[in-house]
Protein backbone atom coordinates (compact mmCIF):
# COMPACT_ATOMS: atom_id res chain seq x y z
CA UNK A 1 0.00 0.00 0.00
CA UNK A 2 1.54 3.38 -0.70
CA UNK A 3 1.42 6.86 0.01
CA UNK A 4 -0.83 8.03 -1.96
CA UNK A 5 -4.00 6.66 -0.70
CA UNK A 6 -3.49 8.58 3.48
CA UNK A 7 -2.38 11.91 1.16
CA UNK A 8 -5.37 12.07 -0.84
CA UNK A 9 -7.42 10.90 1.50
CA UNK A 10 -6.07 13.79 3.93
CA UNK A 11 -6.64 16.24 0.95
CA UNK A 12 -10.27 15.31 0.47
CA UNK A 13 -11.12 16.40 3.93
CA UNK A 14 -9.16 19.61 3.85
CA UNK A 15 -11.15 20.65 0.42
CA UNK A 16 -14.22 19.15 2.04
CA UNK A 17 -13.51 21.02 5.33
CA UNK A 18 -12.57 24.22 3.83
CA UNK A 19 -15.82 24.18 1.68
CA UNK A 20 -17.93 23.32 4.51
CA UNK A 21 -15.93 26.24 7.11
CA UNK A 22 -16.38 28.48 4.34
CA UNK A 23 -20.22 28.13 3.79
CA UNK A 24 -21.12 28.06 6.91
CA UNK A 25 -19.26 31.50 7.17
CA UNK A 26 -20.92 32.53 4.07
CA UNK A 27 -24.33 31.91 5.49
CA UNK A 28 -24.27 35.22 7.60
CA UNK A 29 -21.88 37.18 5.69
CA UNK A 30 -22.68 38.24 1.75
CA UNK A 31 -22.31 35.11 -0.70
CA UNK A 32 -23.19 31.51 -1.29
CA UNK A 33 -23.18 29.81 1.50
CA UNK A 34 -25.58 27.14 1.11
CA UNK A 35 -24.24 26.43 -2.16
CA UNK A 36 -20.61 25.46 -0.22
CA UNK A 37 -22.18 23.73 2.86
CA UNK A 38 -23.66 21.44 0.18
CA UNK A 39 -20.36 21.36 -1.84
CA UNK A 40 -18.20 20.75 1.21
CA UNK A 41 -20.94 17.93 2.41
CA UNK A 42 -21.15 16.04 -0.95
CA UNK A 43 -16.96 16.17 -0.92
CA UNK A 44 -16.82 14.66 2.32
CA UNK A 45 -19.52 12.25 2.44
CA UNK A 46 -17.24 10.57 -0.16
CA UNK A 47 -14.75 9.65 2.69
CA UNK A 48 -17.68 9.82 5.25
CA UNK A 49 -20.68 7.81 4.16
CA UNK A 50 -22.58 8.93 7.71
CA UNK A 51 -22.82 12.10 6.08
CA UNK A 52 -24.49 11.42 3.43
CA UNK A 53 -28.04 11.60 5.15
CA UNK A 54 -27.53 15.32 5.32
CA UNK A 55 -26.76 15.58 1.55
CA UNK A 56 -29.97 15.87 0.23
CA UNK A 57 -31.65 18.28 3.14
CA UNK A 58 -29.08 20.62 2.28
CA UNK A 59 -29.17 19.82 -1.64
CA UNK A 60 -32.99 20.92 -1.26
CA UNK A 61 -32.78 23.90 1.04
CA UNK A 62 -29.76 25.46 -1.41
CA UNK A 63 -31.63 24.95 -4.37
CA UNK A 64 -34.92 26.77 -2.73
CA UNK A 65 -32.26 29.81 -2.03
CA UNK A 66 -30.87 29.61 -5.12
CA UNK A 67 -34.78 29.97 -6.89
CA UNK A 68 -35.80 32.18 -4.35
CA UNK A 69 -32.74 34.48 -5.54
CA UNK A 70 -33.72 34.56 -9.33
CA UNK A 71 -37.43 35.12 -8.33
CA UNK A 72 -38.28 38.49 -8.49
CA UNK A 73 -36.20 41.26 -10.86
CA UNK A 74 -35.95 43.43 -7.56
CA UNK A 75 -33.76 40.16 -5.88
CA UNK A 76 -31.71 39.81 -9.15
CA UNK A 77 -30.90 43.91 -8.84
CA UNK A 78 -30.42 43.62 -5.24
CA UNK A 79 -27.78 40.57 -5.94
CA UNK A 80 -26.44 42.11 -8.92
CA UNK A 81 -25.39 45.40 -7.02
CA UNK A 82 -23.89 43.56 -3.87
CA UNK A 83 -21.80 41.46 -6.72
CA UNK A 84 -20.53 44.49 -8.32
CA UNK A 85 -20.35 46.01 -4.84
CA UNK A 86 -17.83 43.82 -3.77
CA UNK A 87 -15.89 43.45 -7.03
CA UNK A 88 -15.63 47.73 -6.63
CA UNK A 89 -14.74 47.13 -2.77
CA UNK A 90 -12.04 44.55 -3.80
CA UNK A 91 -10.64 46.63 -6.26
CA UNK A 92 -10.00 49.20 -3.80
CA UNK A 93 -8.73 47.06 -1.12
CA UNK A 94 -6.37 46.12 -3.64
CA UNK A 95 -5.06 49.54 -4.85
CA UNK A 96 -5.18 51.46 -1.19
CA UNK A 97 -2.83 49.97 1.17
CA UNK A 98 -4.05 52.39 3.73
CA UNK A 99 -7.00 51.12 4.06
CA UNK A 100 -7.26 47.71 7.17
CA UNK A 101 -6.22 44.52 5.79
CA UNK A 102 -5.19 46.46 2.33
CA UNK A 103 -3.75 45.16 -0.37
CA UNK A 104 -4.59 42.63 -2.95
CA UNK A 105 -4.62 39.52 -0.29
CA UNK A 106 -8.13 40.87 0.91
CA UNK A 107 -9.19 42.92 -2.58
CA UNK A 108 -8.61 39.72 -5.02
CA UNK A 109 -11.01 37.66 -2.05
CA UNK A 110 -13.75 40.47 -2.41
CA UNK A 111 -13.60 40.18 -6.09
CA UNK A 112 -13.63 36.81 -5.93
CA UNK A 113 -16.80 36.51 -4.11
CA UNK A 114 -18.41 38.56 -6.09
CA UNK A 115 -17.83 37.07 -9.41
CA UNK A 116 -18.74 33.59 -7.91
CA UNK A 117 -22.32 35.47 -6.43
CA UNK A 118 -22.69 37.05 -9.93
CA UNK A 119 -21.87 33.43 -12.15
CA UNK A 120 -24.47 31.56 -8.82
CA UNK A 121 -26.62 34.88 -9.49
CA UNK A 122 -26.63 33.83 -13.20
CA UNK A 123 -27.13 30.12 -12.96
CA UNK A 124 -29.90 30.43 -10.39
CA UNK A 125 -31.77 32.87 -13.15
CA UNK A 126 -30.97 30.14 -15.64
CA UNK A 127 -32.41 28.10 -13.86
CA UNK A 128 -35.79 29.19 -12.76
CA UNK A 129 -36.39 30.34 -16.40
CA UNK A 130 -36.16 26.31 -17.69
CA UNK A 131 -38.30 25.88 -14.97
CA UNK A 132 -40.62 28.43 -15.67
CA UNK A 133 -40.76 27.87 -19.72
CA UNK A 134 -41.21 23.57 -18.42
CA UNK A 135 -44.73 24.31 -16.71
CA UNK A 136 -43.11 24.84 -13.39
CA UNK A 137 -43.32 27.91 -11.09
Amino acid sequence: MGLGRPVKRVAVVAAGAALLVVGVLLLVLPGPGLLLVLAGLVVLAGEFPALERYVDPVRDRAMKAAEDSASSPLRVAGSVTAGLLLIAAGVTWGLVRSLPFGGWGAGSSLILSGLVLLALLGWSCRRVRAKRAAGGR
